[in-house]
């Protein structure tokens, strides 16, 4: 028999919304006690509404669905939403990277699987692009730490084949299949990212529970941004599939001269 839900008034923030009828909207809804849930705001377009002001992205919510149904339901009705506080989103630069965060997690996490870390996280994340000097490091903190709560990445403190402990003075390879392997370096061209054994070490404590702090994993990013990008897409990627994500698409063309 299906779990029952109970859904009580709880945290959460909009992802996605699109057109449901001329006055409702449908929503992808990340929750901290539920995960990603489809819910759909009737009447939420109509100018009186009390929704529409509220179903904004990038902004914590309180939100109460209806009466209790299975999780299997595939779309929850949204009864009621409020503000939980906090500044405005700024959009500017952190606008687009904001969006890529909403897709990542519509397309890389399930339905009604509930990740409250990541929920959390994204909370974070989203406070500290907030500061343009943050962007970037809030950017790899969460893509690591997503990761890593959907069991993508593996224990960065050993070599993922032998068990071993990673060496402070030797560099290494991340990949999506054989994790964590000793450097193998090729020439100028095809010389692989790598980063070394003490950065890995340290990126494992920061993500490890309980000691693990949003703002202490960012701050181990900041050394080595342009290696996590590097490396983070391509494992981003594999989970993915052969579909790319459409705001990776989009920050590339505008980058274009």
């Amino acid at each position: 028999m299906a779990k029952v839900a109970s859904r009580q008034g709880e945290a959460a923030f909009v992802l996605h919304s699109h057109d449901w009828s001329e006055s409702s909207l449908i929503l992808e809804l990340l929750t901290r006690d539920h995960g990603r849930v489809v819910a759909v705001a009737k009447g939420a377009k109509r100018p009186y509404s009390q929704l529409r002001p509220v179903l904004m992205p990038f902004q914590q919510l309180h939100v109460a669905f209806g009466a209790k149904r299975t999780t299997d339901a595939e779309v929850w009705l949204l009864r009621h939403a409020e503000w939980a506080g906090g500044a405005a989103w700024p959009g500017g630069a952190a606008l687009l990277p904001g969006f890529y965060l909403n897709e990542l997690i519509m397309r890389l996490t399930a339905r009604h699987d509930p990740h409250p870390a990541l929920f959390d996280a994204y909370a974070q994340a989203l406070q500290a692009m907030r500061e343009p000097a943050l962007l970037q490091a809030a950017l790899r903190a969460f893509e690591l730490l997503m990761l890593r709560e959907l069991g993508h990445l593996p224990d960065l403190g050993a070599e993922t084949v032998s068990h071993a402990p990673v060496r402070a003075e030797q560099a290494y390879e991340l990949h999506a299949q054989l994790g964590v392997v000793a450097a193998r370096w090729g020439d100028d061209e095809n010389k692989p990212v790598t980063l070394g054994g003490d950065t890995l070490s340290q990126l494992e404590l920061a993500l490890q529970s309980p000691v693990r702090t949003f703002p202490g994993l960012m701050a181990v990013c900041v050394p080595v941004l342009a290696e996590l990008k590097a490396i983070s897409r391509a494992l981003i990627h594999y989970h993915l599939g052969s579909q790319p994500l459409r705001t990776r698409q989009l920050m590339i063309e505008l980058q274009q001269p």
